[in-house]
This record gives C-alpha cells, sequence and structure tokens, in this order.
C-alpha cells in the first residue's frame, strides 16, 4: 500500500521537473529507503532530532557529580582511558566497560579523577593489536606545540553566557562573506576566533553581507587542508582558540545582524588512525565502506558508510551539535557530488538524467541527506543548508514534502569554472554573449541557487583568483593611484562588471571569498614543506584595502555599493532576469529585474553611442554605472542622468544611451 504523504511528494517533485516522470520507480524506491531509514532509526519511540542526540549520551561528560565516559567500538576487547589522571598508564580504575552488544563501552568516575584542562586519549585493545585513539565525540582536542601529538581536553568551564539570545536571521536574500579565522589577518600566523570577532565581523558588516560562512571551523591535523580533513568532529579546532571563543564569534555576528553558517563536511574524513576514526576499533569498516569503497584515493581519506545507523547516528548528531552547542545558523555541506556517487563525480561529464539514476548513485547518501536536513530544520526551523553539488542532482534543493533531498538553496558551481574558462582561453573580443547569459541563468527554476564569481577554490596556489587572471604581474606595480596601466584598467573594469552580472543575475543568493572584494593580489598557500612551513600566503593584506593611495579601495568601493543596491532594490527577491538585449558583435547585455534595468558592456575598445535598449515608456534615471571615479572608472557619465525613452518600431519603445567600454550601468523608471 502506498504511503500517501510520499505519493504526493513525488507527484509535487515530478510537477515542478517532467522530465523526472521517465525515472518514477527510482525515484518512488529513494522515498521509500528515506522513510526506511527514519523508521529504522527512530523505530517509531522518539523523533529523528530526538535520535540524533549521541553527543549527549557519547564522548566525556560531567553530570550528577559524577564523570561519565562512553564510546561505540563494536571490535574492541578493552578499552582504558589514559592521561594526565592516570599518568599516562593503563589502570583498572580507568578501564572502561562493555554494556551493551553492539559495542558501547562505559565509563564513569567521581569528580576529582579528572579535573578541567587534563589531557586524555584512549587505549583500545582488539584481537590481534592495539592502539591510541582520540575519542570519537571528543569536544575539546589540543595539540602539543612541540611534539605535535592530539589529544583529547576535559573541558567543564563556567557556561558561556550568551548575549544575543533571540537572534532573528536577517530578511532578504543570502549575501555571504565566505572566511577562514586562521588567515583573516595581517600576520604570518595563525588567526584567532577572538581576533576575527573584533577585527573581521565588523568589516564583513561594513561590506554589506548578512551571511558568515567559516571554514576549517572543526578539528583537522593538516592546517594546509583548508579543514576539508576532519579528524575530530564534535570538537572546533583548538589552533583558532576556545569553545568559549568560539561562542563569542557566533554571538558577536549576530549582535551585528549577521547570520552564522559553518562548512560542514560528512562527504569523507581525515585517513590518520591516531587522530582521526580510521581503524578506529581495529577494523577499517568501522565508521566507513569495506574495501575500495572506504577510500578516496584522489582525497587520500575516508568514505563513511550512510547505510549503518551508527553512521548515521554519528552524522546526524553531528548536524545537531552544532547548532545546540554553538548556535549556529546553518551549514553549507561540501563534497555532495563525491557523496552521491561512488565514482565521486571524478572525470564524469554529467550529461544525461540517466546519469542520475544509474547504478552509480549511493542512495544510502541520498538517504542520509534528507534526514540531515530534516533534523537540522525541526532543530532550528529558520537555519540554512546549502549543497556543493557539480553534477546537477534534480530534487537536491527541493523541499522534502515537494519528494526532495530538502536543501534550501544549492551552489552555482558552474559559473565560476565559465569565468575562468573565458578569461583563459577567449580573447575579450570574443566573448560570447548568448552562451554567457545562457549559462549565468541555467539552473532549475524550482530551486534555490546561490551563484558566485570566485570562492575560496579559485584562490588556492595552482589556481588563480579573477583578479589575478586578468591583471598579472602587474598587480605588483601598478596598483598605486599615481601609475597608469592599460592592463590594470582592463582589469579593474572586468573585475567589477564580472562580480556585478553575476550577482544581478545570481537565482536567490550570492556569494564572495573574504579579500575577494577589493581583489586581493595573492593566491593561498598554506604552510607546506613546498614552501618551508611559510605563513606568508595564508593571510589577508587589509591594509591594502584600507589604502587610499592604491586601487584596492576602488574595488572595495564598488563591491559594498553594489551589495546595497541589490539590497536596496530586492533585486534577488524578484523573479528571474528578463533578457531585454543580447548583442554578441556589440558585446552587450540588457535585462530588467526588480525594476531596474542593468546594460552591460563588454567591448573592450568601442563605446555605444545612441545605443537603443528596450524599455516601457517613461523617465529613467541613472542610479548606478561602474566608470565612477570612486570605483576607478573613468568619470564618462553623469550621475543621476534621466533619460526619456523614444519612440520606434523594433523596439517599439527604447531608450537611447551611451555606454561606455567595459562598463555596467543601472537605470530605474521614475514615476
Amino acid at each position: 500500500m502506498k504511503n500517501p504523504r510520499m505519493d504526493t511528494a513525488l507527484h509535487r517533485l515530478i510537477a515542478d521537473d517532467p522530465l523526472l516522470g521517465a525515472y518514477r520507480d527510482a525515484l518512488w524506491r529513494r522515498l521509500e529507503k528515506m522513510d526506511a531509514a527514519r523508521r529504522r532509526l527512530t523505530s517509531g519511540r522518539m523523533s529523528l532530532p530526538d535520535f540524533a542526540s549521541g553527543h549527549e549520551y557519547f564522548g566525556l561528560h560531567f553530570r550528577e557529580n559524577q564523570w561519565i565516559f562512553r564510546e561505540w567500538a563494536p571490535n574492541a576487547t578493552h578499552i582504558y582511558l589514559i592521561g594526565q589522571m592516570t599518568d599516562w598508564l593503563e589502570k583498572p580504575s580507568f578501564r572502561l566497560e562493555r554494556i551493551s552488544d553492539d559495542g558501547v563501552w562505559e565509563l564513569r568516575l567521581p569528580a576529582h579523577r579528572i579535573c578541567h584542562k587534563d589531557l586524555y586519549r584512549l587505549k583500545i585493545y582488539w584481537s590481534g593489536g592495539r592502539g591510541d585513539r582520540i575519542p570519537a565525540y571528543a569536544r575539546r582536542v589540543v595539540q602539543d606545540p612541540e611534539t605535535l601529538i592530539f589529544n583529547a581536553q576535559a573541558w567543564a568551564p563556567d557556561p558561556y553566557p550568551w548575549r544575543c539570545l533571540n537572534f532573528k536571521p536577517p530578511e532578504g536574500p543570502l549575501l555571504i562573506y565566505e572566511a577562514h579565522v586562521g588567515m583573516a589577518q595581517d600576520a604570518e600566523r595563525v588567526g584567532s576566533f577572538a581576533e576575527f570577532s573584533e577585527k573581521i565581523i565588523p568589516r564583513i558588516v561594513s561590506a554589506g553581507y548578512n551571511t558568515l560562512q567559516l571554514m576549517a571551523v572543526p578539528e583537522h591535523p593538516y592546517y594546509g587542508s583548508f579543514g576539508y580533513h576532519i579528524s575530530s568532529f564534535f570538537a572546533a579546532s583548538s589552533r583558532f582558540g576556545t569553545p568559549e571563543e568560539l561562542k563569542n564569534l557566533v554571538d558577536t555576528a549576530h549582535e551585528a545582524g549577521l547570520r552564522v553558517i559553518m562548512d560542514i563536511i560528512h562527504s569523507h574524513a581525515v585517513s590518520n588512525e591516531v587522530e582521526g576514526l580510521s581503524r578506529f576499533d581495529g577494523t577499517l569498516y568501522q565508521y566507513f565502506h569495506e574495501g575500495p569503497k572506504g577510500r578516496h584515493l584522489a582525497w587520500d581519506s575516508r568514505c563513511f558508510d550512510y547505510g549503518k545507523p551508527q553512521v548515521l547516528h554519528f552524522l546526524l548528531s553531528n548536524c545537531r551539535f552544532w547548532l545546540d552547542e554553538y548556535r549556529f545558523d546553518g551549514f553549507r555541506f561540501d563534497g555532495v557530488t563525491s557523496m552521491l556517487y561512488w565514482h565521486h563525480g571524478l572525470e564524469k561529464a554529467f550529461t544525461s538524467y540517466d546519469d542520475y539514476f544509474d547504478s552509480g548513485v549511493d542512495e544510502d547518501a541520498l538517504a542520509y541527506l534528507a534526514l540531515a536536513n530534516e533534523v537540522i530544520h525541526s532543530v532550528k526551523p529558520d537555519a540554512v543548508t546549502i549543497a556543493e553539488d557539480i553534477s546537477g542532482m534534480p530534487g537536491l534543493a527541493a523541499s522534502l514534502d515537494r519528494g526532495g533531498i530538502g536543501f534550501d538553496y544549492r551552489f552555482a558551481m558552474g559559473v565560476p569554472d565559465l569565468w575562468i574558462r573565458l578569461i583563459k582561453h577567449v580573447a575579450d573580443e570574443n566573448w560570447p554573449m548568448g552562451g554567457l547569459w545562457y549559462e549565468l541563468n541555467n539552473r532549475r527554476p524550482e530551486e534555490k541557487t546561490v551563484s558566485y564569481a570566485e570562492s575560496h577554490d579559485q584562490a588556492l596556489v595552482g589556481d588563480q583568483t579573477l583578479i589575478f587572471r586578468l591583471i598579472g604581474s602587474d598587480i605588483y606595480e601598478y596598483m598605486h593611484v599615481r601609475h597608469k596601466s592599460l592592463r590594470i584598467d582592463r582589469g579593474i573594469a572586468l573585475h567589477k562588471l564580472i562580480r556585478f552580472i553575476t550577482l544581478t543575475t545570481a537565482g536567490s543568493g550570492y556569494l564572495n571569498f573574504m579579500g575577494n572584494e577589493f581583489g586581493h593580489p595573492e593566491w593561498i598557500d598554506f604552510p607546506r614543506p613546498g614552501n618551508n612551513w611559510s605563513y606568508r600566503y595564508a593571510r589577508r593584506q587589509w591594509r591594502l584595502a584600507d589604502a587610499e593611495d592604491l586601487k584596492y579601495r576602488f574595488l572595495g568601493q564598488f563591491d559594498r555599493d553594489m551589495i546595497e543596491l541589490v539590497k536596496a532594490r530586492g533585486i534577488l527577491e524578484s523573479p528571474w532576469p528578463r533578457l531585454l538585449k543580447e548583442h554578441d558583435l556589440d558585446k552587450v547585455i540588457a535585462f530588467e529585474r526588480a525594476g531596474v534595468i542593468f546594460v552591460f558592456n563588454f567591448h573592450p575598445t568601442r563605446s555605444h553611442v545612441d545605443y537603443p535598449v528596450p524599455a516601457a515608456p517613461g523617465k529613467y534615471r541613472l542610479i548606478f554605472d561602474s566608470d565612477r571615479p570612486v570605483y576607478g572608472g573613468h568619470d564618462r557619465l553623469v550621475p543621476d542622468q534621466l533619460y526619456f525613452t523614444l519612440n520606434g518600431t523594433d523596439p517599439a519603445c527604447f531608450l537611447s544611451l551611451y555606454i561606455p567600454t567595459r562598463t555596467v550601468l543601472a537605470l530605474c523608471r521614475e514615476e
């Protein structure tokens, strides 16, 4: 007998995208798998959010005047808690007891046996071996600066006194400022949560963004992994500060009106065995798939088995933990493509709907992501979830009641690739306006998307930021306001146009990586043997944006005013942009959105005089243009100029405009 709720959801999904009708049976099977997983986990005795509270059961907790520690290690034969409290020796009184057939171990200790800040770890024995392990649910993990050894740390300070108790996320579209705490400062070292709270949050607010996306929050052994090789999923990285300092960061952001989301990495885990989960209880398949499926060769990491109830318990609890403990406002799920497909999306071109429904799809992963979204939105209804998926999996950002996986947004990951292809391989005069317009608007109309011209991916060493691709080494010599350079002029002009058209055509949100808004001149290269462990490129030189005599401030001011215009005019809250004119030879794209007409001239040498752009009859005011001197432009337009439509035949009514080369105009009709 069919489930009416699921039947309705499937009907809605296919109604939104009729091409999915050919895959009705596969979609129904997936919905059944999600429902079966939910019933299996809760057994009808509890809600899914209640189930997702493993962090309150496992790990080290001080309750009822005693310490209680629990761990899941089904293959273990003996487990000892060792640490400063035992002089790192295996003592009988610190030996855990197995309390369940499925491998749960427990230790209870009087209050005086463990002190705040005591270091500890587990000594786990299994048939034929043993090893030291950091507890899977450890909430505090620290690294010795001399030996570089990681240990868990007992952490029981006074409760953090939250100041912003009734935070309401900002209304309107997502305007995301993607940031990494460690490199968010000028000095050649690791930055801290405290510094970020004091110095960077005011910059984000001043820049006009309303959402902070934090990278590299959970503990990761190798700093240069950018936080993507997680070892301790419940511990905020201690290299940035204490848990209370992270809570203060979130609190400070909330007081400033910023939503705070974090990168959550459930697509894989670090291969380290002492610090991580790999071979935790002596088996390679406790948390991960057995055999080749359990290893991500390209990333040198381990792949979770999303079909195991205990793994789902761990991951779903991890989702809830960051919402409960640190009051994050949602997540950007990293590596979703890798989760969804056994081939991880590597060397795979998704050219047909068949690619979404063949044997390459891990349907257990799909079920997990649906359950994760259910937990997140049940615990925090106004939470935001974003999927990083390059494959275009249908329904990923459709709600659960519409037959989808439940993400609120998905990234428009083809847009930054588009800009890289154009800049690298196509001369300016040959940029295809029709192809550009298509790619900028190539998204599922029934799903919300977040567009971006570049993120941290494009800023990593081995790649290049947009500004560096456009300007190259001239950025080191000709960014002073007195220096003249055609290459700099071109780079600044195109940098503005690229970001502006990406934002104004975006579906429902926009993302910027910190420093890119003012054209940060250098790539990101974390300390590693190849650069003699240097921090020179693992920082942001904010002084460049603040310097009155450098051109970086032009780009920063442009970005601020661009964001303000979009917010003030409700651009992203309006329906899709309506194309008014696209002319490949002239390199012109004009469109209307939310009552604003945007006219882009990408031509490298030709300014257009008396150029006709279709418009409804009336009077229009120039409300924004990228050629203003304050933006590093050439001052070829009159601010606030009024234009009156003219009558014609094709089009019947039009604006006659002067559009300088490599310039964008924004005009609004006045009554």
